[in-house]
């Protein structure tokens, strides 16, 4: 890899991202291309430790944009799945209701509503192939974090300590980082998924991996909905949503580490819809269920001299197809400030990128705020809406 040398701000530094996703991967490339001194510290203990989840897809204007910045886009289109970039829209018995193609039929690279799809754990790999050797230090679960001189002491809970001048937290909704930045706490948004994950469905479920069909599918009714989305090592990820109300996880009496209770819990919710999606309760290993949270839409702090957040650490949000490319744009803003020669210092270079990221994840986190609650519980109303997007002249 060609490294430039563009990086006054940064020059003899030591630079920590903690966390290993797509955010904090696509940072460690971009600014090891300017010439930085980069580790990644990420929890997991090897790369094939666990499923990275469902495939994700990458927009123009931010996921596809850094891609080429990074010099990557080769390797993404060698990797991405064509086709999956379909939505299809079932009702409770399964009754397609809406198949939208436009996307995978009708765009191309370089079409601005092209929206190519890619496994998460093929970009995970994409990217630490593209980094220098052991960039990423595995087993590295940050336990706490402590000022050193200018920098800081990173303590990990394999009893090993590492130090760096500046520290960038990637680390995700639960974010060790985020504390030693901001006070500012998640909001419940009132919906919680519970997320599953079938590694062999067409055997484990074969009618249901036939309607699926490698798409983007949504099953909805009244009040609550399931999206399956599949892998790209043929397993299916899907989410059961709906709404719940606040730390109902705790309170349900389900234990999430029992499959046969969630299983239990899901086919009495879903009761009346089609024996297609109680086969995906039935056949799931493992659940996990995820309250969607966001941060407040108007937080602010003051920028810190070696220290901020990319992606979710910094502006967790519910899904709206945004959160992995919004993350990846995060790590090219915060790169271009800090190896840039607008700055005269590191603290306003973060300073200026903060302001910018928290400007476009306050307009996205509306957006996803707006849907939330039309996606987890659909009224016939609402259902009727998406239809007409689909088909305005019905």
């Amino acid at each position: 890899m060609e490294a430039s040398e563009n990086t006054h701000l940064l020059q003899h530094k030591e630079i920590a991202i903690v966390g290993g996703g797509p955010g904090g991967l696509t940072l460690a490339r971009l600014l090891q291309l300017k010439g930085a001194h980069v580790k990644v510290y990420e929890r997991d203990i090897s790369k094939a430790a666990r499923v990275q989840g469902a495939i994700v897809d990458l927009h123009f204007e931010s996921g596809l944009k850094v891609m080429e910045a990074a010099g990557l886009m080769d390797a993404f289109k060698a990797n991405y799945m064509p086709g999956a970039d379909q939505f299809r829209l079932v009702d409770k018995e399964g009754n397609i209701f809406i198949e939208d193609k436009s996307n995978g039929v009708g765009g191309g690279f370089g079409d601005e509503h092209f929206r190519p799809e890619i496994d998460r754990g093929a970009l995970r790999n994409m990217l630490i192939d593209a980094l220098l050797p052991d960039t990423v230090i595995w087993d590295s679960q940050l336990v706490s974090m402590a000022e050193a001189g200018n920098g800081w002491k990173l303590s990990f809970k394999n009893g090993t300590i590492a130090t760096a001048d500046i520290v960038i937290g990637a680390d995700g909704y639960r974010s060790k980082i985020r504390p030693y930045v901001t006070d500012i706490k998640a909001l419940y948004s009132g919906a919680t998924i519970i997320q599953g994950e079938i590694d062999n469905p067409e055997t484990a479920c074969p009618e249901m991996y036939a309607l699926v069909n490698n798409a983007n599918l949504i099953a909805m009714d009244i009040g609550k909905t399931i999206a399956a989305q599949p892998r790209g090592d043929g397993g299916l990820t899907f989410y059961a949503s709906s709404l719940y109300p606040e730390n109902w996880v705790e309170t349900s009496g389900i234990d999430f580490n029992d499959k046969e209770e969630v299983a239990a819990h899901l086919i009495k919710y879903y009761e009346g819809w089609s024996p297609l999606f109680v086969s995906l309760f039935k056949v799931c290993p493992r659940f996990v269920p995820r309250p969607l949270n966001y941060f407040p839409l108007d937080q602010h702090w003051e920028a810190r001299p070696n220290l901020t957040l990319i992606g979710d650490a910094a502006h967790l949000m519910p899904p709206s197809g945004e959160g992995v490319n919004t993350a990846m744009l995060d790590a090219l803003d915060l790169s271009e400030c800090l190896t840039g020669d607008e700055f005269d210092n590191i603290q306003s270079a973060i300073g200026a990128y903060e302001q910018k990221m928290r400007a476009r994840a306050k307009m996205l986190a509306q957006e996803a705020l707006q849907g939330i609650e039309e996606f987890s519980a659909p009224t016939e109303e609402s259902m009727k809406r998406l239809a007409a997007q689909f088909n305005p002249g019905e």
